[in-house]
């Protein structure tokens, strides 16, 4: 095989292949032996069809398969001897129609994985803000728990409805004198002031008692998620069946019990340790970005542009989705797009960081087991069932590039845990108002390039910054290197256009439950 480099500017290489036309029809060749004991033709014994009617028969496909499997192996080669690592898949493409018989030039563009520098962790400082939980918190969830797990019983004959009272009704609601698809329901448990319906429904209520039949006239909502009613008045003929009041919720340990635990001290034990679970959490997301900071800071090198577009795509993907839930999402769209350049900028500090840590990763040793991948596939495969369950399973096992990004998340967070146990780490005890004041503090700076705080955000049409995620709670995908770029493998070579390719097994889409919401929901707030 013959290679002519033809660009070479920073990390995008170019190179024209020729593959001679002997090793093509050797590949026929061998081709033909493998699958001469398998072909079956009237008049001959099985196993004796002579090669020429072989070729004669199926021809084509094994010159189309003899050009994939040459294509292929001079790309791998060339990838090889030159020790190119690709930072995404090379174009391939045939210079010319293929003719049998003759040499095939491919043209093969790619990007380059750059060369790292040694990464520089040494003398790394970090500080640890430590919270212990709240007990008046611990508290305060137990009031709401026992708030969501009221006592009801039955009011006194006549006793009339007021805020903080349970009705059970029936109701059938019209928009213009005609019913819509979930407008009836029968015996709905509604709290009185709990905000359950749509506004003013509940308002019209009160005062109601056992046996009453009422006409509730209300309007749905402009953002109402059913288009048939934003913004339509309705009328509800509404059936009172029964009006309940709550009993007084007493916090001992009966009141565990009903929740199914011993007593209350072990309430307060489970919710102290999820509290606990949660404010780690924080911390350990407060000291990962100060971490990626001070790499940032010590390491600057060039990427692939390839890469960043990918990173840089996906960014503007997640704003645009939630900018579409927006109040205004023309304008909050518009103002995105915008801040484009700033994105820009968050993309290529990912990638980098990916790649860094990729490569510390590769160098001290950091590996993702297959224990490890085992699980990571069994709880992603738990949101299929049945057959749609093995196939992605078996798309997991056959896809490199799929099994790399469902790796890499914990191989980045092994990555990290690796070089928190070689800095030097001080503790400092904090209130959880001040962690979370400093993460959110963090969200609501102005990202530029290499700023450390690199959260998309999506903008609301009145200009202030939203967090794309709520609070900090989540914050561990604050920081996120680019997917791509954490235990980067080289991919495989995009096929030419000519050379047919085997369909890959795509990986089915999670299903919801199958089973359908039930009628009453449309008369919910949305």
């Amino acid at each position: 095989m013959k290679t002519v480099e033809t660009e070479n500017e920073g990390l995008k290489r170019a190179f024209m292949l020729t593959i001679p036309a002997e090793d093509i029809d050797a590949r026929v060749e061998q081709e033909v032996k493998r699958i001469a004991p398998q072909i079956r033709m009237p008049g001959f014994r099985p196993g004796k069809v002579p090669p020429n009617l072989i070729r004669k028969m199926h021809g084509e496909s094994l010159q189309q398969d003899a050009l994939n499997s040459a294509v292929q192996a001079g790309v791998q080669q060339l990838l090889q001897d030159k020790k190119l690592r690709p930072a995404m898949q090379p174009e391939v493409a045939l210079e010319d129609d293929y003719k049998p018989g003759s040499d095939v030039q491919v043209k093969v563009r790619l990007e380059a994985l750059p060369e790292i520098p040694a990464p520089s962790f040494d003398g790394l400082k970090l500080e640890r803000l430590t919270v212990n939980a709240d007990e008046s918190a611990i508290e305060e969830q137990i009031q709401r728990l026992a708030s969501a797990n009221k006592n009801w019983t039955d009011a006194k004959k006549g006793h009339a409805a007021v805020t903080g009272d349970l009705v059970v009704i029936d109701f059938a609601g019209s928009v213009g004198g005609k019913p819509f698809d979930g407008g009836t329901g029968q015996d709905m448990q509604v709290e009185i002031g709990s905000g359950q319906l749509i506004p003013g429904f509940e308002d019209q209520l009160v005062g109601a008692k056992a046996g009453d039949k009422r006409e509730v006239k209300v309007a749905f909502p402009a953002d109402y998620p059913a288009e048939n009613l934003k913004g339509k008045d309705a009328t509800f003929d509404v059936t009172v069946k029964s009006v309940k009041i709550a009993g007084e919720s007493k916090l001992d340990d009966e009141f565990a019990k009903s929740l199914g635990l011993q007593d209350l001290e072990q309430l307060r034990g489970i919710l102290r340790d999820q509290q606990q679970q949660d404010l780690n959490g924080l911390t350990r997301t407060h000291m990962k970005r100060r971490l990626l900071d001070e790499l940032a800071s010590r390491h600057s090198f060039e990427v692939p542009g390839s890469m960043v577009d990918a990173e840089y795509e996906n960014i503007m993907q997640q704003l645009r989705h939630e900018a579409s839930h927006e109040s205004d999402p023309e304008a909050a769209l518009k103002e995105i797009e915008s801040e484009a350049a700033e994105y820009r900028g968050i993309a290529e500090r990912r990638v980098r960081l990916g790649l860094l840590l990729s490569e510390i990763g590769a160098a001290n040793g950091v590996e993702v087991s297959q224990r490890e991948m085992n699980q990571l596939i069994g709880q992603a495969a738990s949101q299929y069932q049945g057959k749609d369950r093995e196939r992605f399973i078996q798309y997991i096992q056959q896809e490199p590039m799929a099994a790399a990004q469902l790796r890499a998340p914990l191989y980045e967070d092994k990555v990290v845990d690796f070089l928190f146990s070689k800095a030097d780490i001080t503790d400092r005890t904090a209130t959880r108002a001040e962690l979370e004041a400093d993460l959110e503090a963090e969200e609501g700076h102005v990202h530029g390039p290499g700023c450390g705080h690199d959260v998309p955000e999506a903008k609301t049409t009145k200009g202030k910054a939203k967090a794309a995620k709520p609070k900090a709670e989540v914050a561990a995908k604050a920081e996120k290197p680019a997917k791509g770029a954490v235990e980067k493998k080289a991919d495989k070579p995009k096929q030419a256009k000519p050379v047919k390719e085997a369909a890959a097994a795509k990986a089915p889409e999670a299903k919801a439950s199958s089973k359908k919401a039930p009628a009453k929901k449309p008369v919910k707030k949305a």
